[in-house]
């Protein structure tokens, strides 16, 4: 085991009251990828950021090799003294770091560098960051909430990037397919202690569940032991009074052990306040468009919304997500064709920017409307602070201004409020930034038990897997020209149809070259129908040459799985990384031309 280059003892913090941190540890080693994971407000960001030098812990120990390089990942990057984006990232440099890679990674982020800074949107904002802390290629990366604000395409780039990146990595996100595909371990924060788990996240909740059952039996356990020595005090047999002192102490000890314990933060159990039945038909929209000067954002599009339906948006940044989802709830109108709203529509919207909050404004104030210590849910009148604690508030919260609260908690309370009110279409735009996975859970068996109808514009590639009954999607995710298409099903779906669609015409492009030798080959391979020697002999031998490919690229991923290599062997690593790519080149194009030539061979002798 390699020895570690940043490492956090008995870390220990507190606010006044429950202590935020009691004692948690983080480790990372060369070729680490950590997802620390745990409940909004159990003190995550404030590990990574005493792991960043940025917090001081009250206590503890904390050693950074003296040699290492680290990158922090702040959630609302500090523009000032930047007149464009360009400068922010190279000042992320260090001596000797290498300029193009803040060209290269502006370029893959969709950035031209010559942005203003003031000018930029949440999710440039974001990406600018990401390539500030990026491009030194520090040893250590921490990130956190990396893909908040991010497209799906931007997302799917950034997991390949930090898969090739030879960086040690510690990443807070509540994507799980994210955390899923660039994490080996986990480490999870809960009630101020840490644990480690040295597999990816994918095993994080199986592993939770376990811990969390066992320390429910260890509880039952240690009630009922208590039990019996009360009994016993009650109606034991009189002994020696040392002993009898000495057995009254280990009953008063189990009694704290017992008071002491503090259980899992509890979970959510809030549920939608349903309003009056909405039309069978809640939208209709026929051959709507919509353009900004020479730029079309919404080509023709038709859709009709029925009730119960669940309808996800996605696509990239700026391609027209929001316009076409405010001209569908008629928030905007079309430049040509129409929409149609249904009858008995009672709408709630959970804006992705937060612009519905007052951050001066206490919670009850925001939950109430201030209109008092009480408001209705479901046709009942609830006190402020009950109805808080469903959503794992505390009752002296209740004065606290929203300000205070930390951006999941605000997205927490912003859910509250909706939840409270009478609905029949919600409107979610990216509902998932800055949940937690419980909070995620929660929110996703709300959609999928919703009577009424969704319309849901996110990124969480999971969360639309598990909600939503059909998607819309630029016809051209690359280069989006205002055509969207609907596809069945959730993003897994859609995928899949987009897929068999670009293979079928692949399919049919290779058809179409494999005929054109047939038919322009002359001499004795065509008049026989045959392929000629240099083809057959490419046809036999290709299969050989292809698993010797495939050997050669799972040696050199079993050779790179050893998370020690980069630190013993940084040459060797990068020299097997690019044997790898040309390996997986030279497979595909083998791949190819075998598939050319088996065509070629079923036409002749067809």
């Amino acid at each position: 085991m390699a020895p570690p280059i940043l490492k956090l003892d008995d870390i220990r913090l507190s606010f006044g009251g429950t202590p935020l941190l009691a004692g948690a540890h983080l480790q990372v080693e060369p070729g680490d990828r950590i997802c620390l994971v745990g409940r909004n407000g159990s003190g995550k960001s404030t590990l990574m950021k005493i792991a960043a030098g940025l917090a001081e812990a009250q206590s503890g120990e904390i050693f950074r090799h003296p040699s290492i390089t680290l990158r922090y990942l702040h959630q609302a990057p500090d523009f000032d003294g930047f007149d464009t984006v360009r400068a922010y990232a190279e000042a992320g440099l260090g001596p000797g770091d290498d300029p193009y890679r803040v060209a290269y990674l502006l370029e893959h982020l969709g950035l031209s560098g010559d942005e203003d800074p003031a000018s930029l949107s949440g999710g440039e904002a974001r990406r600018a960051a990401l390539a500030r802390v990026m491009a030194p290629e520090p040893d250590i990366l921490l990130l956190d909430e990396p893909t908040n604000h991010l497209d799906l395409t931007t997302i799917e780039w950034l997991e390949g990037e930090l898969t090739r990146s030879r960086s040690a990595i510690v990443v807070i996100s509540h994507d799980r397919r994210f955390l899923e595909k660039v994490s080996n371990a986990t480490v999870w924060l809960d009630r101020g202690l840490s644990r480690r788990l040295d597999r990816g996240f994918g095993a994080f909740e199986a592993w939770r569940d376990k811990i969390l059952e066992e320390e429910e039996i260890e509880q039952h356990k240690l009630g009922k032991e208590i039990q019996r020595e009360e009994h016993w005090l009650r109606y034991g047999v009189t002994a020696r009074r040392k002993r009898n002192m000495r057995r009254l102490g280990a009953l008063q000890d189990l009694r704290a052990r017992h008071r002491g314990h503090k259980g899992p933060q509890g979970t959510l159990q809030a549920t939608v306040s349903e309003g009056r039945e909405s039309g069978k038909l809640v939208i209709e929209a026929e051959k709507i468009a919509k353009r900004y000067g020479d730029r079309t954002i919404v080509a023709p599009f038709s859709l009709r919304v029925h009730r119960g339906d669940c309808i996800g948006l996605i696509g990239p940044n700026g391609a027209g997500k929001t316009t076409l989802l405010k001209m569908l709830t008629g928030q905007l109108s079309p430049d040509e064709g129409v929409v149609k709203l249904g009858t008995n529509l009672e709408i709630a919207t959970l804006d992705q920017r937060r612009e519905d909050l007052d951050l001066d404004a206490t919670l009850a104030h925001y939950l109430t409307d201030g209109r008092g210590e009480n408001l209705l849910v479901n046709g009942e009148q609830r006190h402020v602070t009950g109805y808080m604690k469903e959503f794992l508030f505390q009752p002296e919260q209740a004065r606290t201004p929203i300000r205070n609260l930390s951006g999941g908690e605000r997205a927490r309370l912003m859910l509250a409020r909706i939840l409270a009110r009478p609905v029949n279409l919600l409107i979610l735009d990216e509902p998932t930034n800055d949940l937690d996975i419980e909070t995620l859970d929660l929110l996703q068996e709300i959609v999928a038990g919703f009577s009424g109808t969704v319309l849901l514009v996110s990124h969480d590639r999971d969360f639309l897997d598990r909600t939503v009954t059909s998607t819309i999607a630029p016809a051209n995710p690359d280069a989006p020209d205002g055509r969207w298409i609907e596809y069945a099903g959730g993003y897994s779906d859609m995928m899949a149809q987009r897929n068999g669609a670009a293979e079928e015409k692949r399919r049919q492009e290779r058809a179409e070259k494999a005929k054109a030798p047939a038919e322009m080959s002359a001499g004795p391979a065509k008049a026989k129908g045959k392929l000629s020697f240099k083809q057959k002999f490419a046809l036999e031998n290709l299969p050989k040459e292809m698993a010797k490919a495939q050997a050669g690229i799972a040696a050199r991923e079993a050779k790179m799985a050893d998370a020690a290599l980069f630190a013993r062997d940084p040459q060797g690593f990068s020299r097997l990384a690019a044997e790898m790519e040309t390996l997986r080149a030279s497979l595909a194009a083998m791949e190819e031309e075998w598939l050319e030539l088996e065509m070629l061979r079923e036409e002749l002798e067809g």
